[in-house]
C-alpha cells in the first residue's frame, strides 16, 4: 500500500491553483472538469513529478460539514497539513516575499522546525524541516 493522493479543501478551486502554483511552485498534473463548475484537479510537487498528488478538493463549497471542520482549524490555529522543505528559514522568507501570510514564523520544536502559513482557501498549511 502507498499514497497516491491527498486530498485538501479549498474554497475556490481557481485560487486554490493560482496559489499552489505561484507562490508554492507546485505544478498542475490533472484539470478534468466534474460538473456544476467542480474539476478534478490536482498538482505535484516540482522535485517529485510522479510521486503523490494534492487534489485540490472543493467539498466546503457542497458539504457543509467539511467547511465547519475547515473553519475550525482555522480558527484554532490548526495546520490542515504540512509539506517538507530542505531549510524552513529559506522556504519562510521566499513566501514571504512572495507576500504568504505566517500564522507562525520558524520555530523549533523537538527535532523539528517549521512554520505555519495561510494557503488564502480556508486553510494553514505548516512546512516542516527534520532536524
Amino acid at each position: 500500500m502507498k499514497v497516491t493522493l491527498i486530498s485538501i479543501p479549498v474554497r475556490d478551486q481557481e485560487k486554490a491553483l493560482a496559489f499552489y502554483t505561484e507562490k508554492l511552485g507546485f505544478i498542475k498534473k490533472k484539470d478534468k472538469p466534474l460538473g456544476d463548475g467542480n474539476r478534478w484537479l490536482t498538482l505535484v510537487s516540482k522535485e517529485a513529478q510522479d510521486g503523490p498528488e494534492i487534489l485540490l478538493e472543493p467539498a466546503p463549497k457542497h458539504f457543509e460539514p467539511s467547511r465547519v471542520y475547515q473553519d475550525a482549524l482555522m480558527e484554532a490555529g490548526i495546520p490542515y497539513t504540512q509539506f517538507d522543505v530542505e531549510n524552513v528559514d529559506a522556504e519562510y522568507e521566499r513566501l514571504t516575499k512572495l507576500g504568504v501570510e505566517f500564522s507562525a514564523k520558524p520555530s523549533t520544536h523537538g527535532t523539528a522546525k517549521y512554520a505555519v502559513f495561510n494557503d488564502t482557501c480556508g486553510n494553514n498549511i505548516a512546512i516542516i524541516e527534520e532536524l
